[in-house]
């Protein structure tokens, strides 16, 4: 069962989720500073989400206990389904925001683009190839199961294309680097709206 926060006008919200495999709480600042407060039992996911947090200005507290003994799939799923859903409601209903936003991002060898559309509809295209099984503690093929699980439930559209790269621990971080810019941008109040939405539907 999920619980979820109406956001505020300062654009945040906590949203938690407990089932029998995990128990995931996060919290969401999308006009933020870039602080973090990870633990979530996989290393490697830690260092991607602190990477979400600073280089997109976003505070981000996420807590997690799952069935690691098993596996980390259930904990990595419901860490995206919870991150998505908080950012989905900081957004609230993303008036005056700039909507849409694209960031490439070098990381020595390799080399990662971004685009993100809040449009309200999940949607996801990830063309990333690693030439491991894992990366450090997380799995490989569990990077594109959480770029589409977040898009997802956070109701925008991710396209994620890397265009290079050998180190696996590379791909991987420029991927998130990019995508922590793309949203920054996206998520930006642009005063020349005056608070209206970005869509000749009225609403996102």
């Amino acid at each position: 069962m999920t619980q979820q926060s109406e956001p505020s006008t300062l654009r945040r919200a906590s949203v938690s989720r407990q089932t029998k495999e995990t128990t995931v709480s996060v919290e969401v600042a999308i006009d933020g500073t870039g602080k973090s407060s990870v633990a979530t039992g996989i290393g490697m996911l830690d260092h991607m989400l602190d990477q979400l947090a600073r280089h997109g200005l976003f505070d981000i507290t996420v807590q997690s206990k799952g069935d690691l003994h098993i596996d980390a799939h259930h904990s990595v799923e419901d860490i995206a389904i919870v991150l998505g859903q908080a950012f989905d409601k900081a957004l609230g209903d993303r008036a005056g925001i700039v909507r849409m936003g694209h960031a490439i991002v070098p990381l020595d060898e390799a080399l990662a683009l971004v685009a993100v559309d809040l449009s309200g509809r999940g949607h996801a295209v990830i063309e990333a190839g690693f030439t491991a099984p894992s990366i450090g503690q997380l799995s490989a093929d569990m990077v594109p199961h959480f770029l589409e699980t977040f898009a997802r439930e956070g109701r925008l559209t991710l396209h994620v294309r890397l265009m290079s790269g050998e180190s696996n621990h590379h791909k991987l971080e420029a991927i998130f680097k990019a995508l922590a810019r793309a949203l920054d941008v996206a998520s930006q109040i642009d005063p020349r709206r005056g608070g209206d939405v970005p869509s000749t539907k009225g609403s996102l």
